[in-house]
């Protein structure tokens, strides 16, 4: 399904878009009455549009919370890195979601008081509009509902002028979920299941569904279902705002809503994203596998995958420019995977390392020469046996020491690169993690210098490659990505592993073997067996699901490491292991990489804690803190506990 991107949002950056002030700034061509931004549909098609910029950028790294997992680090002193050191709190929230997302409903609220009064508007547009309106209330809650937990419900467009003992409190959780889970199946109704073209970008039925499904299984997961920590987390009357007993339905009602999501996005053709052939304008990876995986939300010709995506540019600080092999003032090689994420891909078996007979988890560390006919690193050089025998995911989104890194460089720009003796095409580049290689720390511009670059570094010996499309160009003159592409809120792969966990957390009545046969479609793509044909063969064979499911029991173990392997880098990990209350384990503790101040492999093969502070305090940080003057100057509003 081709389809030739329109960046709906581009409206918002000429509108001058700054979703802290106040709702009337941000009307179409600055103008400072509702009058004018209704005056017309070309009007109040803009205005619609101005109502998707107060989602969170998603894609825009630096200024999104959602990046700061155990996946990676990096060098770079931006504001999310705050989070990994939890250095945030109700006084200092550092980036706050709060205001912005109550600013956006009640700009579609407005959207929906006035688009009737459009002159020459067609009912059809009314209609439209105002389902788009419905869909993004529903998200914007839905965001909140994540972070914060529960919520105020907005359910009209409030009166700017409402005296403080008539502010709105929060509603308790479980109904924050009923209204909003409403609000999407309503909206879903009165929506396209598709958009093509210049529409790309906006809501779907598809969409709807599919992030009510998200929603339910958040609802289902540990931190919000039958949590202890929470028994006095009341409202200042008294009313009870998070359930503290545990509910089994939750998990079925996750795994029903993720069904029907799934019906109707097989109805509306969406499809796991294959790579059938090699193009000519970048044939690495060349492996269709590895393409297939490397390009499975980057393809122009093909986002039959993505459900919902963040059309709104990167820019000079995207991933793929923080993640691109060092090269001056067009990327900044620092995006680095953890030691923890590389011993979460699985082995070539589909297996954990520690559970494959045929990986030697003890020898990880070894030196190895690559062999002949290797594809995805350099044959004849060395490197860690651990970067050997290693699942296709790996190959397409992590490169380390004499690996490929699959990215345009000409002979022009090789020239003036960082990238001395590592050429090997103009499609791909050999990485070395050395102190004095390539993408070493003291490596710079072809010569080794005896100071340590303070960024523009890999911290752990690795770099990313998930999200960096093989034909962007490191360019001398274009600091920005040559190559743009809608960034993934939600797809196929995300829905399947959804119903997935929701099915193995409901644990009975047929459901873990609907759900895990899903898992398996995203397993096929990666080039990897079934899950009981798999584990079958592990240390501790797995031949059945029978007596292994529930919340607890290790099928969803399993469900958990192939969701952290698939969905990595996507801005799941800061959710995940938070739903999971899992943040003492991943979020507690230092980030670990390979030795990258040694000048020798065997000195680099050595696993080091980085010193970068990292810590969690729980229950607090499950949640995020409620900024402080939203609290204070409204006397029915509660703040999260041990804020």
């Amino acid at each position: 399904m081709k389809k030739h991107i329109l960046y709906l949002l581009f409206f918002l950056s000429v509108m001058g878009l700054n979703t802290s002030c106040n709702y009337l700034d941000i009307v179409p061509d600055e103008t400072a009455t509702e009058a004018d931004a209704f005056a017309n549909p070309r009007a109040a098609l803009k205005y619609l549009y101005s109502c998707y910029g107060y989602l969170p950028q998603s894609n825009m790294v630096q200024g999104c919370m959602d990046f700061t997992g155990d996946e990676t680090i990096s060098p770079f002193t931006e504001t999310y890195v705050k989070f990994a050191e939890g250095s945030y709190d109700s006084s200092n929230t550092i980036i706050s979601y709060w205001n912005t997302l109550f600013q956006g409903i009640r700009q579609c609220y407005l959207l929906k008081a006035n688009i009737s009064s459009v002159p020459n508007i067609s009912k059809d547009e009314i209609d439209l509009y105002t389902a788009e309106a419905d869909f993004l209330i529903a998200y914007f809650h839905l965001l909140l509902i994540k972070c914060y937990g529960p919520t105020v419900l907005v359910e009209e467009l409030p009166a700017l002028d409402t005296p403080a003992a008539n502010m709105l409190g929060r509603r308790p959780y479980d109904e924050c979920i009923d209204w909003v889970a409403n609000l999407f199946d309503d909206a879903a109704q009165r929506l396209p299941a598709t958009r093509s073209t210049a529409d790309y970008g906006r809501a779907t039925s598809v969409a709807a569904k599919s992030l009510k499904a998200r929603m339910l299984l958040y609802a289902a997961s540990p931190l919000f279902n039958g949590n202890p920590d929470y028994a006095n987390f009341k409202n200042p009357d008294g009313e009870q705002l998070l359930s503290t007993t545990y509910s089994e339905e939750k998990y079925k009602r996750a795994a029903d809503a993720a069904w029907e999501a799934i019906e109707l996005a097989d109805a509306a053709h969406y499809k796991l994203y294959e790579s059938t052939s090699v193009s000519t304008s970048y044939p690495e990876p060349n492996d269709l596998t590895q393409r297939s995986l490397r390009m499975t939300f980057i393809d122009k010709e093909d986002y039959g995958e993505v459900i919902f995506a963040e059309t709104r540019k990167a820019g000079t600080y995207s991933i793929q420019r923080k993640s691109i092999p060092y090269f001056p003032r067009g990327s900044w090689n620092g995006i680095a995977p953890t030691i923890t994420m590389i011993d979460r891909f699985y082995t070539a078996n589909g297996l954990p390392i520690d559970e494959d007979p045929e990986f030697n988890i003890n020898n990880k560390l070894d030196i190895v020469t690559i062999p002949d006919g290797t594809t995805y690193a350099v044959p004849g050089r060395q490197t860690l046996y651990m970067h050997m025998n290693r699942e296709p995911r790996f190959y397409a989104w992590v490169a380390f020491e004499n690996g490929y890194y699959e990215c345009r460089t000409t002979e022009e720009r090789y020239a003036y690169s960082s990238f001395w003796g590592a050429k090997a095409s103009d499609d791909k580049w050999i990485t070395g993690f050395l102190a004095t290689e390539n993408c070493g720390v003291r490596a710079d511009d072809g010569k080794v210098v005896t100071a340590a670059r303070s960024q523009n570094y890999s911290k752990t010996g690795y770099l990313n490659k998930k999200g960096v499309h093989p034909g962007t160009e490191a360019n001398i003159n274009q600091v920005e990505p040559t190559i743009e592409y809608p960034w993934p809120i939600i797809r196929l792969a995300e829905l399947y592993l959804n119903y997935a966990e929701a099915c193995v957390g409901y644990g009975k009545e047929g459901y873990p073997e609907k759900g895990m046969a899903y898992l398996d479609k995203v397993r096929k793509r990666a080039g990897l067996k079934p899950v009981l044909e798999s584990w079958a063969k592990a240390k501790q064979p797995l031949t059945s699901y029978d007596g292994q499911c529930g919340p607890d029991g290790r099928v969803m173990k399993i469900v958990r490491q192939e969701r952290m392997i698939e969905l990595y880098q996507e801005n799941h990990n800061f959710w995940d292991i938070r739903r999971w209350k899992m943040g003492e384990t991943y979020f507690n503790v230092k980030a670990r990489g390979l030795n990258i101040l040694a000048e020798r492999l065997e000195d680099f093969a050595k696993i080091v804690e980085i010193q970068d502070k990292r810590t969690f305090d729980a229950p607090r940080q499950y949640l995020m803190p409620i900024p402080a003057g939203e609290v204070s100057k409204n006397p029915n509003m509660v703040q999260n506990p041990g804020y």
